[in-house]
């Protein structure tokens, strides 16, 4: 049986991404450098992926 994947380039440090299934909006992190990653769309199986600015909390410090 085989599974549906799908591929992309994390745009900051360019590694080869293979994903299951995914759909615009959702968030992944690349496995390599680490960088949260929005999928702006899918396109043939291909992901166009954005960097996600993670807000960090301020405990006041």
């Amino acid at each position: 049986m085989t599974t549906a994947t799908l591929t992309g380039d994390c745009p900051e440090c360019e590694t080869d991404l293979t994903v299951p299934p995914v759909v615009q909006g959702e968030t992944l992190s690349c496995p390599e450098c680490m960088l949260t990653l929005r999928v702006e769309k899918v396109e043939n199986g291909r992901l166009v992926l954005e960097m996600v600015e993670v807000q960090l909390r301020d405990w006041g410090q």
